[in-house]
Order: structure tokens, then C-alpha cells, then sequence
């Protein structure tokens, strides 16, 4: 967040004056469309081809809220800030639009609109990113949901004490808010046997890498990350060839979806008994393909994104519908959820 001496800027608290009129002229600033039923919105970036389309009026129907729909907002990655602060000034200002699940833009539609929010979770302080936008009473919230969403869905991966079992270590391709957010759970993880000795962060651009840098410093842990800089899949090959055995080769670059591509060339070979896990769960998927072509060999376990996507998404619609996701609701959206995917 940008800060003023020891202040945040923005309703949290704004040592430049008057709130109301900064509010006044944020409103006026954006045109807002007056919607007439219960809108949750999806901002992402080919939100169409997204399952939760056919799921989400399944889910509506299961908890008894029908009259809920749900709208896609496409924005280009890394977009200009103003086509963040228009989507966000949408969901502030219109009584029926309820809150929004946010995809791929966490980071900088945070950047772009930290002034617009009126509460940030610890995660969301934490990560610089929100992916989800919801309203209490007058109050927009932004929450970082990912590190809960990542840590559910990684837990049911590996299990208890994985990693002081197996030795194995977490190579991470991308550096984004899915990234962080694993990071941040293996960091928050109390027991030393559910956490990794080394962690390899590896992002094609600079920026990302710094902004986690930055987040670790605040932090108290024993695992040693690594910050690579590097756009060659053939040097990523070679980074993957030297981790142990056991270890979790993740995927969160968005590439096979939101761009073509893998961050690994079809050469490179995965580590005995690995956990491959692409991050996605939809679109050419080619580092889930390459990583099932070693499968047998290799003696991998390969996991895509379906698991990771339910969690994501009955984290945020429980936040913006103000729902009490307990152990039983949970099984029954992912059961209806899995009749979509079959």
C-alpha cells in the first residue's frame, strides 16, 4: 500500500483531510450502472470460459438464494489502474452489486484501488493483493482469500508432515498472488515437518519477485527462498532437475491458460516422485500434460486446479453472501460443482 508518514491513504485512514469529500470525488469519477437484481461479479480475463458460469446458479439454488447471478469483468492482464478502480467503483456504489471474486488481477487491482477500500484483511495487508471484494453494512472489504484457499488445497495434496517425511522442497514457476499466497501458508505452518528446507520462486519479470521479497522481510521463517529471474523454459528444465525427490513442482504462471505455453520445454525431466500441480484447471493445460507424460516413468502424482478452484470460490462466496461455510455446505457445493465438470 502506498503510505504517508504512518498513515494509509484512503478511507482506512487519510491525514490529507476530508473522507467525504474524497469519497464524493471517487463517486463521481465513475460511471456506475444501477443493477436490479443481486449481482456477484467475476473479474478476470476470459471469465466466459470459466466453470463457475454453470456452476454458480447450481450453488444459488443449493444455499436458497436464486435471485443471485453472477456477471464476468474482462480486463487485460497487468490493465490500465482505471479500468480497475471503474470495476471496483461498481461494486461500492451500486446497492445490488454484492461483491466480486477476483482472478489474476489480485495485485494490481489492489495497486490500482487501495484507496477505494474501507477494510483490508491482515492476508490482503500482508500480500498487497485482494481476491475479494465484499461489502459490510457501508464498509467495501477486501480480503486476500488465496493463502486459505492454496493452504486447503495443498494440505489435501501432501498430507501431514509431507515435506519432514520426504524431503522434498516447493519449485514454484510464477510469482503472482496464487504464488504468495503458498508461500505464505508453508511460512505460517506451525509445525516444522509441514513446511519446506528451500522454496525456489522463479517469475519472468522482476517486479513480482521484488514485491514477494519485500513480503518475506516482514516475516519470521526458517525456509530458504529463493528469487529467480529468469523467461527461458530451458533453464527452468534445469532448475527443476536439481530439486529431491518428493518435491512440488507447481505451475502459477497462468500460462496453458491466460497465455500460451509452458514454463518448462517437454525435454525437461520432473524429480522422482514428485507432486507436479498445475494451478489451473481449464485451457491447453501443457504443463498438466507434460508432467503426465513422465507420470508412470517418474512416478508422479499430477494435479490440476479443480480442487484449488472450489476452495477459491466458496472462500469468496461465503465472504460476499455472508454464509457460514461449514464442513457439510462445503461438501455439498463441491458435489454439485463436480456434476458441471463431469
Amino acid at each position: 500500500m502506498r503510505r504517508y508518514g504512518a498513515y494509509y491513504c484512503g478511507r482506512l485512514t487519510c491525514p490529507r483531510g476530508n473522507t467525504y469529500f474524497m469519497e464524493t470525488h471517487i463517486r463521481h469519477s465513475y460511471p456506475v450502472v444501477t443493477t436490479h437484481v443481486p449481482t456477484f461479479y467475476f473479474i478476470g480475463v476470459t471469465t466466459s470460459r470459466s466453470s463457475i458460469i454453470q456452476v454458480f446458479p447450481r450453488w444459488m439454488k443449493e444455499i436458497g438464494r436464486p435471485e443471485v447471478v453472477i456477471a464476468g469483468v474482462d480486463l487485460r492482464i497487468h490493465d490500465e489502474p482505471e479500468h480497475y478502480r471503474q470495476a471496483v467503483a461498481q461494486i461500492k456504489y451500486d446497492a445490488q452489486s454484492l461483491g466480486a471474486l477476483v482472478t489474476t488481477h489480485k495485485i494490481d487491482l489492489l495497486s490500482a484501488t487501495h484507496d477505494m477500500f474501507d477494510y483490508l484483511d491482515p492476508y490482503a495487508q500482508i500480500c498487497d493483493e485482494v481476491s475479494s471484494v465484499s461489502k459490510q453494512d457501508s464498509r467495501l472489504e477486501g480480503h486476500a482469500k488465496d493463502p486459505i484457499s492454496a493452504g486447503l488445497s495443498l494440505d489435501a495434496l501432501t498430507g501431514e508432515g509431507y515435506f519432514g517425511a520426504t524431503g522434498g522442497e516447493v519449485l514454484c514457476f510464477g510469482a503472482g498472488g496464487s504464488a504468495l499466497a503458498t508461500l505464505l501458508h508453508l511460512i505460517n505452518n506451525k509445525d516444522q515437518r509441514d513446511r519446506p528446507r528451500h522454496f525456489v520462486l522463479v517469475n519472468r519479470s522482476a517486479g513480482r519477485l521484488q514485491h514477494a521479497r519485500e513480503m518475506v522481510s516482514r516475516l519470521n521463517t526458517d525456509i530458504r527462498i529463493d528469487y529467480v529471474l529468469n523467461a527461458d523454459p530451458a533453464h527452468n528444465d534445469a532448475l527443476m532437475q536439481h530439486m529431491p525427490a518428493h518435491s512440488v513442482i507447481i505451475n502459477a504462471t497462468g500460462m496453458g491458460k491466460d497465455s500460451p505455453g509452458s514454463p518448462i520445454t517437454w525435454q525437461g525431466q520432473f524429480p522422482m516422485h514428485t507432486i507436479a500441480w498445475e494451478f489451473n484447471y481449464r485451457g491447453e493445460l501443457d504443463f498438466l500434460h507434460q508432467a503426465e507424460a513422465q507420470a508412470t516413468r517418474r512416478h508422479l502424482r499430477v494435479e490440476d486446479g479443480w480442487l484449488y478452484f472450489i476452495h477459491g470460490w466458496t472462500q469468496v462466496v461465503a465472504q460476499v453472501l455472508h454464509l457460514d461455510l461449514t464442513p457439510d455446505l462445503l461438501d455439498r457445493l463441491k458435489t454439485v460443482a463436480e456434476t458441471v465438470r463431469r
